[in-house]
């Protein structure tokens, strides 16, 4: 049985880690189904993409059940196969979300921080569960505890291997909003519907900014010029045209998501 799942309602795609059992941990082989899943969705044209998980955890990370440390090849795993697809899901071409309830850890974490826009379970657990494997903290890890934590924090987790959870998480500023584990799914849907009716073109510029400000340190001044070159490329496309005759006719846009 696949463990990667996708479905397709109008605008939105649902993909869901489907392996309850091992905590929905992943080999290479659910890397390529969920890099497939993606690709899938894209060719679908939808205009909003939800990521989660069955079962009681989102993600324990990498399945090392049947991992040979004698012959395993870590940075191929990581580098070959997980980082691709980090990539590929960060540059998918609508806006994403993803519901995180319980453990979300190493690669899982990953899959969270290569999401635009991630609500978490109060009680989800985030970290780093490496200090008894020898190992350390992969796909993004180092970079968003230390952006968000500070490095003291960053490296008490680390070396103590405690969890945040879902509420701390989100107060330290690693993720969008904490609720109840019960209302996760509503609560992420609800907002994933919306974001599909929304004016694609719109988001997708505000997330290139987003990730201008935070990959080169643009400051306020070239942050501004480059919202001022967003907003001319925009204004010539049809979405733009509807939400101002929509704000000037006093009646709700009906956006197409198309440039």
């Amino acid at each position: 049985m696949a463990m990667i799942e996708l479905s397709v309602d109008g605008d939105v795609a649902e993909i869901v880690l489907n392996a309850p059992h091992k905590m929905n941990a992943l080999d290479e082989e659910a890397l390529g189904e969920l890099g497939a899943a993606y690709d899938a969705a894209e060719r679908a044209g939808v205009r909003a993409l939800l990521l989660r998980a069955e079962g009681r955890g989102f993600c324990a990370g990498r399945d090392i059940s049947r991992v040979d440390p004698a012959t395993d090849d870590a940075y191929g795993y990581l580098a070959g196969k997980v980082t691709p697809l980090l990539r590929r899901m960060a540059e998918f071409p609508a806006p994403t979300f993803a519901a995180v309830q319980g453990a979300c850890l190493g690669v899982g974490l990953g899959l969270a921080i290569a999401t635009d826009v991630v609500y978490v379970a109060e009680n989800a657990k985030i970290g780093s569960p490496f200090a008894a494997l020898g190992a350390t903290l992969d796909s993004g890890g180092h970079w968003l505890f230390t952006e968000r934590l500070g490095p003291h924090r960053a490296l008490d987790l680390i070396y103590t291997a405690e969890f945040l959870s879902g509420a701390e998480a989100v107060a330290g500023g690693l993720f969008s909003r904490a609720v109840p584990a019960e209302e996760l799914l509503a609560f992420t849907r609800t907002r994933v519907e919306a974001a599909a009716q929304g004016a694609t073109s719109a988001f997708l510029a505000s997330r290139k900014l987003v990730a201008q400000i935070r990959d080169h340190r643009l400051g306020l001044w070239e942050s501004v010029e480059a919202e001022n070159t967003a907003q001319g490329q925009l204004c010539n496309g049809p979405d733009y045209h509807e939400g101002f005759r929509a704000f000037q006719e006093k009646r709700r846009p009906v956006f197409t998501g198309r440039s």
